[in-house]
C-alpha cells in the first residue's frame, strides 16, 4: 500500500494549469536562476528504482530487451519522454537518479510534464501533450513487481493527466496543517481529463487553473504535487522559498517563435479579423497589447463542464481550510476561491506550439478549434513530436479520424492513444465563436496566429 501511494505522489507533476502570474514585473535573476535550477530535480523520493526502468521492457509485449544503444530511445518513444537540453546520463527528462532512505531510485521532476516537443524542437514549459503517464507508471510499478493501479486512474488519455483529481485524492489522507490522517473518503472522480498548458503564458494571468480559481501570485497552488505520505506536513512547508524561487523562474519563460515560414500579408488581414472574432476574450497582442483575464461561463463557452463542476464541494472546502489556502493579498482577502463555473480563456503567446486544444485536450487543431462542426469524433495520431507530425495548415497535430471507438479487446495502452470525445470529461463541443468565419477568413486567422 504504502507503494502505492507513493507512486500516486507524482501527482501534479503536470497539474493540469499552474498558471499564475502578475503581469509584466521585475523579477529577481538570483532567485529566477535558482528557481530554473528546481525545476530540474526532483523534490520527493524516489518512485522506483533503476531495476524498474531496465525491466520495464517486460511490459511491452516483446520477447526480447532492445540492444542497449537502442534501449533508452524505445523507452522514450513508448511513453512519450523527451531528450533533455541538459546532461542526464541515458535518462529522458523529467527524470533523475535520487537518493531514498535505502537504496537510490529515479525520481521525477516537474518538466516530465512541462517540458515537451513540437516540429523536432524541445521547450521548457511547453505541456508534454505526448505523455503516457498512466503507462510509464503502470509498467514501472509492474516492473518493479507492484501490482497495476487499478485503484487509480493518472490519464484517461494519452497527453492529458488526472492532475486535479490526484490532488484531491491525496489530500483526503492530510489535515488542515497536512498533517497524515484519513480526512474525506472517495471525494475524488477521475475523468476529468486535463491538458497541461504552458507555462510561458503564466506571465499574463492574475488567476490561475483552467477555471481561474486561485490568485495568480499564490505560490502554495504550485506546491500539491508534495503530498506523496513520505514528506511530511513541515517539510512541505519548508519547500515554499523553493517555489517562490520556481515561480521567478516560470514567469521568464518566452513563448518560441514559428519555425515555419509565414504569409505575411494574410497574417495582416487575420489580424483584423482575430480582433474582431477572439481578442475580447482572448486579448490583443503586440507592444500595445492587453490581456482581459476573462472566466467564460460555461453556459457562454459550452465545452465539456466535467473539470469545471468534477472536484465536490466537500473537496474544495477540505483544500480551502489547509495550509495551502491560507495566503492572503495585501487587502486581506484569500488568494484561494471555489470553481467559478467556466473556464479562462487563455492568452494565445506561441499558440502554433501548443496543440491539442481546450481544458481537456480534445481538439487537435487552430482549424479545428475555428470551426466546430468538422471536429472529429474520435481520432488518433503517431504522438511523435518531428516535423513530420505537425500541421502546417491547421497548425497542431497530424491526425487520423477513426470511425468507431477502440476495440474492447486493445490494451488499455493503446486504447489511450485513441481520443474519444462521447465518453465523459472528452467532449469536444462549444467556443463555436469561429463558425461564422469563412474557411479563407479561418485560413488568414491561424496565418496571424503563427505570429504571436
Amino acid at each position: 500500500m504504502k507503494r502505492f501511494i507513493l507512486g500516486l505522489s507524482l501527482l501534479v507533476l503536470a497539474a493540469t494549469d499552474r498558471s499564475f502570474g502578475e503581469g509584466p514585473s521585475a523579477v529577481d535573476p538570483d532567485a529566477a536562476q535558482r528557481g530554473r535550477e528546481a525545476v530540474w530535480r526532483p523534490l520527493n523520493p524516489p518512485v522506483c528504482t533503476n531495476r524498474a526502468y531496465e525491466n520495464a521492457w517486460t511490459q511491452w509485449g516483446v520477447a526480447e530487451k532492445p540492444a542497449p544503444a537502442e534501449y533508452d530511445r524505445a523507452f522514450r518513444e513508448r511513453y512519450g519522454l523527451h531528450l533533455p537540453p541538459y546532461e542526464n546520463g541515458k535518462l529522458p527528462m523529467g527524470f533523475h537518479q535520487v537518493r531514498g532512505l535505502v537504496v537510490k531510485g529515479l525520481g521525477n521532476d516537474c518538466l516530465l510534464c512541462h517540458a515537451g516537443s513540437v516540429a523536432g524542437q524541445t521547450y521548457i514549459g511547453l505541456g508534454n501533450a505526448s505523455l503516457d503517464i498512466q503507462g510509464l507508471y503502470d509498467d514501472l510499478f509492474a516492473a518493479e513487481g507492484i501490482a497495476p493501479l487499478a485503484r487509480f486512474t493518472f490519464g484517461n488519455v494519452r497527453g492529458t493527466i488526472e492532475a486535479g483529481a490526484v490532488v484531491v485524492y491525496l489530500m483526503q489522507f492530510r489535515d488542515a496543517d497536512l498533517n497524515l490522517g484519513k480526512q474525506l473518503k472517495n471525494a475524488f472522480r477521475t475523468d476529468l481529463c486535463q491538458d497541461v498548458p504552458a507555462w510561458w503564458l503564466l506571465k499574463k494571468k492574475k488567476t490561475m487553473y483552467h477555471t481561474g480559481a486561485i490568485d495568480a501570485r499564490s505560490v502554495r497552488a504550485l506546491m500539491p504535487f508534495l503530498l506523496t505520505p513520505l514528506n511530511s506536513g513541515n517539510y512541505i512547508k519548508r519547500q515554499e522559498p523553493v517555489f517562490t524561487d520556481i515561480k521567478a523562474y516560470l514567469l521568464t519563460l518566452e513563448p518560441p517563435k514559428y519555425p515555419f515560414s509565414i504569409d505575411e500579408p494574410l497574417a495582416a488581414r487575420g489580424q483584423g479579423l482575430f480582433k474582431r472574432t477572439c481578442a475580447r476574450c482572448h486579448g490583443t497582442y503586440g507592444p500595445d497589447g492587453s490581456y482581459p483575464n476573462k472566466i467564460i461561463p460555461l453556459d457562454e463557452i459550452e465545452t465539456d463542464p466535467a473539470l469545471a463542476e468534477g472536484i465536490s464541494a466537500e473537496a474544495a472546502e477540505h483544500y480551502l481550510k489547509s495550509w495551502f489556502a491560507q495566503e492572503t493579498g495585501p487587502d486581506g482577502e484569500p488568494w484561494h476561491g471555489l470553481n467559478e463555473g467556466g473556464y479562462q480563456a487563455p492568452p494565445l503567446d506561441g499558440v502554433w506550439a501548443t496543440a491539442p486544444y481546450l481544458h481537456n485536450g480534445s481538439v487537435p487543431t487552430v482549424y479545428h478549434m475555428l470551426n466546430s462542426q468538422v471536429r472529429p469524433k474520435i481520432y488518433t495520431r503517431s504522438y511523435k513530436t518531428e516535423k513530420e507530425d505537425y500541421d502546417q495548415f491547421r497548425l497542431g497535430w497530424k491526425i487520423t479520424v477513426l470511425d468507431e471507438p477502440p476495440d474492447s479487446n486493445l490494451s488499455s495502452f493503446e486504447r489511450r492513444k485513441i481520443y474519444d470525445t462521447t465518453l465523459p470529461g472528452r467532449g469536444n463541443g462549444g467556443h463555436t465563436f469561429g463558425d461564422k468565419l469563412s474557411d479563407e477568413e479561418r485560413m488568414a486567422v491561424i496565418e496571424y496566429l503563427k505570429t504571436l
